[in-house]
């Protein structure tokens, strides 16, 4: 089990490497004499609260893939083996349970008047890291964001490069303002076109973005969800069956509960929550590592137009967009078969 500790309150001012690196209750995982195959999961101590993590792959001498999943509130880690589980032969896969999602929220059930921050996020995912690297061996890990996880690891990517061997984002989230009135503009421009009264009903109904109402991102979010299903092609049913340990009563009302928790400090009662904050550009567009990017021409949530001209606007050691015809903002087969060859042809030599 996953259980040690990787802060120590006198070290709360160290780097977050070095928390992790120097404490001596960070116990190795993988040695010279254990290089097998690993499957764990259970709660290591973040940003001084228990959070949920599982690590699985064929091999301790794989390299580590952080997934940082979307939302907020929505692990990948009931779907994993169903979406990414071949990848176990390459590489190690780590999902985590932000502060305030799934299991995390389930073992630390938030105050009411608790509230989510980029910044707290940002420390716990570096800290994260930072931890898996000392524990299995490595010097560093590969950072992948979807999303809300795009936003999330973009800011983790700037804030310790020295963690990270490369950024593998997808459905790549750019700024507030840019991406809702772009997202908005071009739902509008496609519901006059077909004539759809529903839609539109909808869509002047909230009007244009900024939204003061918390609701109207989720009725917009529908809108979206149903222009996409014309022109991409599904998942498989199976990626959104939860696992066993995740079907539970108890881990599927977490969930829930989490992902409701999670929607509102993400878009705020009134329109003031963690996204109205979100402005990557302001980071700075200079990157010590390298940026890859998985993006769906049909993604009209963070329009794939948004995602290039931030793409166009960086500055790193190496990096490449791919563009996907069959996709849109969730992931598909077409998303997981380009991020697989992002990270074979573009990242592992990286690694290596």
């Amino acid at each position: 089990m996953l259980c040690l500790a990787v802060v120590a309150n006198a070290l709360m001012a160290a780097p977050v490497a070095a928390r992790a690196a120097n404490h001596p209750r960070v116990a190795p995982a993988c040695t010279a004499k254990h290089k097998g195959p690993l499957d764990e999961k259970g709660f290591v101590m973040l940003g001084r609260i228990e959070q949920w993590v599982t690590v699985k792959g064929d091999s301790c001498a794989n390299p580590i893939i952080l997934f940082i999943s979307g939302g907020p509130g929505n692990p990948l880690s009931p779907y994993s083996d169903a979406i990414y589980g071949q990848w176990a032969h390459e590489f190690t896969l780590v999902q985590w349970d932000q502060r305030g999602a799934g299991m995390t929220y389930g073992r630390n059930p938030p105050a009411e008047d608790s509230a989510l921050t980029l910044e707290q996020m940002r420390d716990d995912g570096t800290e994260l890291a930072a931890y898996l690297a000392r524990r299995y061996g490595q010097k560093k890990v590969i950072l992948w964001g979807s999303s809300w996880g795009s936003i999330l690891g973009v800011s983790m990517a700037k804030a310790h490069p020295e963690l990270f061997h490369a950024y593998l984002g997808t459905s790549q989230l750019v700024s507030y303002r840019e991406n809702e009135a772009t997202s908005y503009a071009g739902l509008l421009a496609l519901a006059r076109k077909a004539g759809d009264a529903d839609a539109l009903a909808v869509l002047e109904g909230v009007g244009a973005p900024p939204w003061s109402d918390p609701r109207s991102f989720g009725k917009v979010r529908r809108v979206v969800r149903k222009y996409e299903s014309k022109v991409t092609t599904p998942p498989p049913a199976a990626w959104w069956k939860p696992a066993s340990p995740y079907a539970t009563p108890k881990a599927l009302a977490d969930y829930e509960a989490g992902e409701e928790y999670s929607f509102v400090n993400f878009v705020g009662m009134h329109g003031d929550g963690m996204y109205s904050r979100v402005d990557l550009p302001r980071l700075g567009t200079d990157f010590a590592i390298p940026m890859f990017f998985v993006e769906g021409a049909h993604d009209l949530l963070a329009t794939p137009d948004v995602a290039q001209r931030y793409y166009e606007s960086l500055h790193a050691p190496q990096k490449a967009l791919a563009l996907l015809e069959h996709a849109g903002h969730d992931p598909n087969q077409d998303v997981v078969d380009a991020e697989y060859r992002m990270l074979k042809e573009r990242i592992l030599p990286l690694v290596k």
